[in-house]
Order: structure tokens, then sequence, then C-alpha cells
């Protein structure tokens, strides 16, 4: 049980579970940055006009360019 909650997902992408604590949690702020602005931009159009796109396009790059992949569609359950 433990195994399969905590080791099994990051062992498939070739992380620790140490390591993909960080890389999960970097991109939750990220995304959590992005949807703030995406909410200041819905309340204030004229302001983070390109913020939560340029994040989303950030992370989906790093995402895309991630060489444990090798050319596999991304594995978005981070």
């Amino acid at each position: 049980m433990i195994r399969r909650l905590f080791l099994d997902h990051p062992a498939s992408v070739g992380e620790s579970y140490r390591a993909h604590f960080k890389v999960a949690a970097r991109f939750g702020g990220s995304m959590l940055f992005g949807a703030a602005a995406a909410f200041v931009h819905a309340i204030i159009p004229a302001l983070c006009q390109r913020t939560a796109s340029s994040t989303v396009k950030r992370l989906h790059g790093r995402l895309a360019a991630d060489p444990q992949r090798d050319g596999k569609r991304p594995d978005f359950e981070i």
C-alpha cells in the first residue's frame, strides 16, 4: 500500500520520491501563480495579459523536453 501510494508513480517517471516531490511542488507553485494571474486578469483585463498563458507554455515546454520521457507523450499526472 505504501509503495503504491508513494513510490510507484515516481519510479515510473525515473525519479525518487524526494525528487518527484520537488518537481511536483514547483509545478504546483507555478500553476498557483498562473491561476492567480488569470484571476487578476479576469478582474482587471489590463493587468497580467500574458502571465497565465506564458506559465502554461513554460510548464508544457518543461514536460515535453524532459529527457526521461524519451519522446513519449507527457505524463500530466504530476
